[in-house]
């Protein structure tokens, strides 16, 4: 009884520790929308920018959703991937607003 409720304690400091972790792609992907929106509104984006930032946003929430669809939450590798996809639109986001 007792291996089982370390375990359960354990159990319950990694979801508590993937849940700030998962607020955190959720933050980011509204703060990428934000600075896309920002783009458009300055001139600074022309429609095929935009359509084709967009589409990485969108891209980038389907594998979040496809990731999240078995009902376990994210775990390290897939909130690896969403983050680096997500480094990267960053990325274009600047260099699209910046040319």
């Amino acid at each position: 009884m007792r291996k089982f409720a370390t375990f359960a304690a354990y159990a319950g400091l990694a979801i508590a520790a993937a849940a700030p972790a998962e607020a955190r792609i959720n933050k980011r992907q509204g703060h990428q929308q934000q600075r896309i929106g920002a783009g458009v509104s300055s001139g600074s984006l022309t429609a095929h920018e935009t359509l084709r930032l967009e589409r990485q946003q969108f891209g980038i929430g389907r594998l979040e959703a496809r990731s999240r669809a078995d009902g376990n939450g994210l775990n390290g590798r897939e909130r690896y991937r969403i983050e680096k996809r997500q480094d990267r639109a960053s990325r274009n986001i600047y260099r699209q607003k910046h040319d």
